[in-house]
Parts: structure tokens; sequence; C-alpha cells
């Protein structure tokens, strides 16, 4: 990295709004800092903690952290405080980092409700512990991910779900057209330590570094001021939680390589692809075996299942299969959830003036179609638009209250006086009168489109990658 890469990589870690002498400073502070304790550039695979500790290393996962942003952990540390901080400490961290004595904090928990019922544990380290993780994951990452399988797209550099997803569609228009849906139990709370760690000692050989990735296993959880240690389980929250995750799972996905088996992974949801119902519930069998033998993992029979891939859902999406004709479509629990969230931003009793509303509901609809876009089930996008602009209908209908009131909206917006009079007097409830002629032309299509909503029409189908 030259000279101006590296100005430029620096003013990454600062915010928009600091003036210029002050990020200056800052970055002159914060390098001034690691100068006290520059590592010498390392020569072998034993070294990995002075590639860790590189300035420029540091630097760049300091950007990562900021930019990803994030709660504080139990100390109270915001993202916005971690250049300050490291400007005075960092001699002291990086000092304990190469001997070997560094010691993660316990993370904090927190309880995130999971889309389709239940609860999701997070654990979030503190900012420090983040910035070490991310710091770590840049080095080991180009190290290990050319070796991870080519069936395997969560939480690796340049792949997506929608990856696996058009991978595993590949498979059923090859004529593999039942599938074996293998669902983890509490994956992230089971992984076994000594088996992770044992299959990163095969590759890395710096004692230092090894040590340090079992402490950020071992840290504990901090709740209601008491620590918990943690005696298994990789922690939701960190940066390297998903790649450690990976490395465990890669035994599982060479061993389906092994057997020549078709399938598909992103993080814990594996879905293998065979040509029969007694083929799928064979692979189920022993799939199930080898990971409780092998990996100490549990497979959730309750989710877990051998079908159609029709019946089954991956990533949120199922597939429409005629034939050799599979399409891409969205899965009715997703559908559902779309309309619960849709439900929640709309309900009247919130008390929210309906811009206000639509700038809300248009966050959500552009989040929503940025991933399930992917579907190739234009009809279903149609209908789901429909129904949203019927929901904002009724609730601008409701906000009129009264008949006087709603006569002189329709009127103002272009509604002939005896449509709107008789919609105005009609006993019907919102939601009915929000399919009528008067409604629609008062709120046409282009009127809530000035106001923000955006079209769930089909955008332009990516290709399959």
């Amino acid at each position: 990295m030259n000279e101006k890469q590296q100005k430029i990589q620096y003013t990454l870690v600062f915010e928009d709004g600091d003036t210029g002498e002050a990020r200056k400073d800052s970055i002159e502070g914060i390098e001034a800092s690691m100068a006290k304790c520059m590592p010498e550039s390392p020569a072998d695979d034993e070294q990995l903690m002075e590639k860790v500790c590189l300035p420029t290393n540091i630097l760049d996962a300091m950007a990562q952290v900021r930019r990803n942003k994030g709660a504080p952990g139990i100390d109270g540390m915001t993202v916005d405080q971690l250049p300050a901080h490291l400007q005075t400490t960092w001699p002291v961290i990086c000092n304990q980092l190469l001997t070997g004595t560094y010691r993660p904090q316990p993370v904090r928990r927190v309880e995130i409700p999971k889309p389709g019922g239940g609860i999701r544990m997070l654990g979030i380290p503190t900012v420090l512990d983040r910035l070490i993780q991310q710091a770590v994951l840049q080095i080991l990452q180009p190290r290990w991910d050319g070796t991870f399988s080519e069936n395997s797209y969560g939480f690796r550099p340049g792949r997506s779900a929608h990856q696996a997803i058009a991978s595993a569609q590949g498979f059923i228009e090859q004529g593999y057209q039942i599938v074996v849906d293998i669902d983890l139990e509490k994956f992230f709370d089971r992984v076994n330590h000594d088996i992770l760690m044992s299959l990163i000692a095969k590759r890395e050989s710096d004692k230092r570094l090894l040590k340090l990735i079992r402490a950020f296993l071992t840290a504990g959880v901090m709740e209601n001021g008491l620590v918990t240690r943690n005696e298994e389980g990789t922690p939701q929250g960190g940066p390297l939680s998903p790649f450690l995750s990976n490395i465990m799972l890669d035994v599982l996905d060479k061993e389906l390589e092994r057997r020549g088996l078709h399938f598909s992974r992103y993080a814990d949801d594996c879905n293998i692809y065979v040509r029969s119902l007694r083929a799928g519930q064979r692979v189920m069998e022993s799939v199930t075996n080898f990971l409780h033998k092998t990996l100490k993992l549990k497979v959730n029979t309750a989710k877990s299942a051998v079908g159609k891939p029709s019946k089954r859902k991956f990533l949120g999406f199922s597939f429409q299969v005629i034939k050799t004709n599979v399409k891409r479509r969205i899965a009715p629990k997703s559908i559902e959830r779309y309309k619960e969230r849709v439900r929640e931003i709309t309900n009247r009793h919130r008390g929210r003036s309906l811009p206000w509303i639509i700038k809300e509901l248009s966050r959500y609809i552009i989040g929503w179609l940025g991933y399930f876009g992917f579907c190739q089930t234009p009809s279903v996008l149609r209908r789901l638009d429909e129904w949203t602009r019927r929901r904002i209908r009724s609730i601008a209908w409701n906000q009129w209250k009264t008949g006087r009131k709603r006569f002189r909206e329709l009127v103002k917006r272009g509604v002939p006086p005896r449509q709107a009079a008789c919609a105005a007097g009609s006993s019907l409830g919102p939601w009915r009168l929000s399919r009528s002629l008067p409604i629609h032309i008062a709120l046409d299509n282009a009127t809530l489109a000035k106001l923000g909503l955006p079209a769930l029409l089909p955008p332009t189908l990516p290709k399959a990658a």
C-alpha cells in the first residue's frame, strides 16, 4: 500500500463531521501510538500475530468496525470512542497480543426475536474486542477461504445467499428433485471448542493466535451482572464467529463432496439434493450420524425433513417445479412475514401521519425487495404490491375520519362530487372501501409514488452466479 492509499484508508476511521485539523491530529496520534510497538514484518506462518498487529491491518480493522457500527459491549465504549482510546492504550494492548497475554472481556447478552418465532441469543463483544476479532479475521480469511467448498456461500467474500439459491435451483433443474433439508439445532451455541481448535491448529502454528481464539470462545457472557463461562459455542455478534462456523462446517462440506452429493450450504442452512425419496432418507440418516459422531452437532428433527423443493424453504425461498422448468419463488412464510411487518408499520393506532408511515414503509420495502426481488414469480410481487397499496389507502381513509372531511379530501383529489358523496356516506369499513373507485382516483399509484411509496414490481432479474 503506497503512502496516498494509506492516508485515504486512515481517514475512514473518523466521522465525516470531524474537522480537518482534528482528523489530522487523531491520525498522527494513532500512528505515533502504533509506532511504539511496531512489529517487524513476519517471515513465516508462526508469526501471524505480528501480521495481526501491523498498523495497516489494525487501521483497516478499525475502519470496518466503525462502518459496522453496532452497540457497545459491557464496558459501554462506543465505536466513535475507539480511536481516542487506542491513542493511549495501543502500546499496552499490542504488547499483550504479541506476548499472548491479552484477555477478552465477556460479551453482553442480547435477545433478538427470530422471524419465524423464538429467540436468537446474541453476544455483543466490547468495541475493542470487535476490533481485534476483525484484525484476526482479515489475516486468517484470505489464508482459508480458497480451501473452502465451492458449495459454501455464507460469510465469504464475493459470495451471497442469492448464489446459494441459484446453485440449489441448478441441481433441481438437473433432475435432483428431492431435497434433504438439514437444520442444525442451536448450531452457534453448540460448537465444540476442542474440535474447532483442533481444526484450526492443523493449519495454523502460531500458539499466541490459537490461545487468543480460544480466549474469545471462552470469554463468557455477562447477564444481569453475572458472568457465565462458555463451555461450547461461538457467540453470534462478533466478526470472527461466522468465519469460525465455516471452519467447523467445512468438515461436513468435504464429507458431502467425498460422497459425490449435490448440496448448497449457507452458514448452518444446508440442503442436499438427490433423485429419489428413498435416497434422501438414507442421506438424512447417514449425515445426521456423521454430524453427531464427528462434530458433536445435533440435527433438529422437528425442522429437518426429506421432501420436494416446492414444499421446503431455503433462505426464504422455495421452488416451483414443473418437470425440468424450475422457478424461484418466495416461500409462504416469507410472504406472511412481509405482511406482518407492513401491518405493524401501518397500524392505525400508532398515531402517525401518512407521509411518516410511507417513509418508514419505503425503507422496509426497498430492503425487502433487494433480497426477495430475486424471485421468478412476478405475479406474487404484483399481488403484494396491490395489497400494500390497498393497506395505505385504507389507512388514509381512516385518518380522514369524518364523512365531511372524506368528501373534501376526495373532491380535492379529483373525484366527482357525486361519487365522493357516495363514498363518504358509505357504512363500509376502510378495508372494504380501499378497493372502491373514488379511493383509487384520489390515491392512485402516481400519487402514492409522489408520496414516496416504492412499487413492488419485478425488477430485472439478476443472472444466476
